[in-house]
């Protein structure tokens, strides 16, 4: 389990900070909503050897102490890269949204895509809002990330969350595959294709930004590469 103190966004500035445990992590993967987009990206992951999924959408398991708002990570190589994801964190009943990144080994999802997602932190927000705020007007919320490569500031990913099937749906696809979104789950609901393609960074920068009520979640972190000495 994993004990992040998150602040709940309460509007004009205030905010509620509750400390709230997270037993079960879900990585949810291949949730487009365009299946064209979707399938961008798959072909996108067969380019560096993943396997195409059996069916869509599919839910990963991975421990729950992965998922945290450090602002650094320890990855082993060169070869993970994050991506920026929206993240359903479930709690009293209730259901939040936060901003993350599914950082994932990229060599080792050629062979184990479970593995590779387990091989990696997954840095989050250390900010949430209340789903049922942004409910009524999800689709125009907007994702992005930011990548530093090579010592610059590139922009990496961009788009609106509708790449994704809306929270609603997942959750329902969740259901259909026995899984329980109860206290103490957060699930990270899946990704935009990378601009320019998948690839490594020196730090990483997830967005989530609501153009209507004029907030924005972020959570940035640096990526320090450990050496492969055998």
């Amino acid at each position: 389990m994993k004990v992040i103190k998150f602040r709940i966004e309460e509007g004009a500035g205030r905010y509620t900070e509750r400390a709230i445990t997270i037993n079960n992590l879900v990585i949810a993967g291949w949730t487009g909503r365009d299946t064209v987009a979707m399938e961008k990206h798959i072909r996108e992951l067969e380019e560096l050897g993943v396997k195409r999924p059996a069916y869509t959408p599919v839910f990963y398991r991975v421990a729950a102490d992965r998922i945290g708002a450090a602002p650094s990570i320890q990855v082993t190589g060169e070869e993970s890269s994050g991506e920026a994801e929206f993240v359903l964190v479930k709690a009293g009943g209730e259901t939040f949204v936060g901003i993350a990144s599914d950082h994932t080994d990229r060599q080792v999802e050629t062979y184990g895509i479970t593995v590779s997602k387990q091989m990696c932190e997954k840095p989050c927000s250390d900010t949430l809002w209340r789903l049922s705020e942004v409910a009524g007007h999800w689709d125009d919320l907007l994702l992005r990330s930011y990548a530093t490569i090579d010592g610059e500031r590139v922009l990496y990913q961009e788009g609106k969350v509708t790449a994704m099937r809306s929270p609603q749906d997942l959750l329902a696809q969740f259901a259909s595959r026995g899984g329980q979104f109860e206290d103490g789950t957060a699930m990270l609901c899946g990704t935009l294709a990378a601009i320019g393609g998948i690839r490594a960074a020196q730090a990483f920068e997830v967005v989530l930004e609501d153009p209507v009520l004029g907030r924005t979640l972020r959570h940035a972190y640096e990526v320090e590469t450990l050496p492969v000495v055998g």
